[in-house]
């Protein structure tokens, strides 16, 4: 068994994608996605599903980890604000060499924040570092550094 992607559904994928390349290093592997047709209403169960978007590579794991899937729907619904203890799927995170330095650049990017660097000391897993953040689209993410 391996872990393959995890799905983001974006008002605009290629934005989305393109604060992801930028701030966490993804890389896209081809090719786009451009899909619609009965078997994808079959498998979404959404009548008229059209889905356009682009897989990117997460760094760390070489050529063959796993990617993130941006995905833009051509009838997408609204959805409230979430927070960490929503019920839904909670956060991405990544490790960096600088939450303070990444935490800006998402920021500049039209990213924003959940809640202010935090560090604690976790016994048998040392200091860590970290801040929630939220990507363009409102997705939270976890920026984080460790030191042992």
């Amino acid at each position: 068994m391996k872990y393959v992607h995890t799905n983001l559904i974006a008002r605009d994928w290629r934005k989305l994608a393109e604060f992801y390349c930028d701030i966490f290093n993804c890389k896209p592997v081809p090719p786009e996605r451009d899909l619609k047709g009965e078997w994808l209403d079959n498998a979404t169960g959404v009548r008229d599903a059209h889905i356009r978007g682009v897989h990117l590579l997460l760094p760390g794991y070489g050529e063959e980890g796993p990617t993130l899937e941006i995905f833009q729907y051509g009838n997408v619904k609204p959805w409230a604000e979430k927070m960490p203890n929503t019920v839904c799927f909670g956060h991405i995170a990544f490790a960096v060499n600088d939450v303070r330095e990444t935490l800006d650049k998402i920021l500049s990017q039209g990213g924003g924040t959940v809640g202010d660097i935090t560090e604690v000391q976790i016994e048998g897993a040392g200091t860590i570092r970290f801040v929630y953040a939220r990507d363009p689209e409102g997705n939270i993410i976890e920026v984080q550094e460790k030191h042992r």
